[in-house]
């Protein structure tokens, strides 16, 4: 049973790193994408090209990656127990910090397919570099665990 138990542990912990990578590869497309299309007109063949992969950007990997990233990583902290630990806690704030970076740029993405400009070019660079910054804490929280 043992066995069973630590076989389940390390196919949801694969699980969950896949689809992390494929969730964070989404984040750090997005914003690129929405600065190729802040420069395109409304309308224009670029326009509507530009929208067209970011609607399959959203529907094919990012949605469905935080939706499997969060169930498997639910998974993970029941099955090591890690409701109880420091490094969990802080994990889960910049998960849940990264899921809300995921609405606000998805949102942000519909108004730009729109015709709407709600950032500035530069802004859309910063704001591209918060899925890195959390990645690197977040790894760091998990591998060190430092409390």
């Amino acid at each position: 049973m043992q066995e069973a138990l630590a076989m389940t542990y390390l196919w949801l912990k694969a699980g969950h790193i896949i689809f992390m990578v494929f969730w964070m590869a989404g984040l750090f497309m997005l914003p690129r994408q929405m600065i190729y299309l802040h420069a395109a007109a409304a309308g224009s063949p670029e326009s509507d090209l530009w929208a067209k992969r970011m609607g399959l950007l959203r529907k094919v990997i990012l949605t469905p990656s935080l939706l499997v990233v969060w169930v498997l990583g639910l998974a993970l902290a029941m099955t090591i127990g890690a409701w109880d630990q420091g490094w969990f806690h802080a994990k889960l704030l910049f998960v849940i910090l990264l899921t809300g970076f995921h609405g606000i740029m998805v949102a942000r993405s519909k108004k730009m397919i729109a015709g709407e400009r709600p950032m500035s070019e530069k802004q859309l660079r910063i704001w591209g570099e918060f899925p890195g910054i959390a990645l690197a804490i977040i790894v760091v929280l998990v591998i060190v665990k430092p409390f």
